[in-house]
């Protein structure tokens, strides 16, 4: 990573080299998308999560060029939707995905959700380790599964995901996932970190963010790196962009994290993998 990169790496099960912090950029409409990524590159941002879903990876793509920054300086990750699960098809949807990007190679391509009434993801699966095998992706790794998924992927596959994505903020901090991660060697990455907004208006974290004069939102994004897990805010503001990665001028002590332990209450803000597709 460049010098003016923010955030420190995390090395995945392959030995390759992640970004803790980075930008999700879901439901960012792809004209927008090329002046988002290009300004959180600009704070410094060098992780760039996108998926098929969203819509927006040639905004993505663009914004990646126009930065400034080497490719080689930059990770991105993008996903297979649920409509290109199979083996044949994924190959299909990770050939659309390097053509809307515009690039060569993706850092880390995930199975967005296992989908398990479809029972595709094995070969879905067995198609991106065929891409990378063949030289396409770089890391593989797997969104909102289960540790029941995992079992299941670890038996009929033959690379072990460098990263679980997954719905993570203190109202649902996944113990179990990430403790089967641990046990694995797989990084647990959180997606909507801040649970939509609900780290706002809280007084558990408020008062943790007026005693470090810091926001909520810095407070939770500080508590994921803390704990270990790779994890993606999402802005289109410039300068909430910017605050999100000001996060590592302070810590949090055992105090604040059990303070923060006590909101886990179990509540989603998205959908449980089991009962999609």
């Amino acid at each position: 990573m460049t010098s003016d990169a923010v955030s420190p790496v995390l090395i995945m099960n392959d030995g390759r080299q992640i970004p803790q912090l980075g930008l999700g950029v879901y439901k960012v409409a792809d004209d927008v998308a090329a002046d988002v990524v290009t300004t959180a590159i600009a704070a410094g941002y060098r992780h760039i999560d996108t998926a098929t879903l969203y819509g927006n990876e040639i905004g993505v793509g663009e914004g990646m060029r126009t930065s400034g920054i080497p490719r080689n300086d930059l990770f991105v990750t993008t996903k297979v939707w649920q409509d290109d699960q199979g083996y044949d098809s994924t190959l299909r949807a990770i050939d659309g995905s390097l053509a809307k990007l515009g690039l060569e190679y993706l850092d880390l391509y995930l199975i967005h959700w296992p989908a398990p009434k479809a029972d595709r993801y094995v070969a879905t699966y067995k198609a991106i380790e065929k891409a990378q095998a063949d030289g396409l992706i770089r890391s593989i790794g797997v969104s909102n599964f289960h540790t029941h998924h995992l079992d299941r992927l670890l038996a009929e596959t033959d690379v072990v995901p460098v990263l679980n994505q997954v719905e993570l903020h203190p109202w649902l901090p996944q113990a179990a996932v990430r403790a089967y991660g641990e046990q694995h060697g797989i990084l647990t990455e959180a997606w909507s970190p801040l649970a939509r907004g609900r780290v706002l208006g809280n007084e558990v974290l408020d008062a943790i963010a007026l005693k470090h004069s810091v926001s909520p939102a810095q407070v939770v994004i500080r508590w994921h790196l803390q704990l270990g897990i790779v994890v993606i805010p999402k802005s289109v503001t410039a300068s909430r962009i910017r605050e999100n990665a000001d996060v590592f001028a302070f810590s949090l002590d055992e105090a604040d994290v059990a303070a923060i332990a006590s909101l886990e209450s179990g509540e989603r803000t998205g959908s449980d993998p089991d009962a999609m597709g």
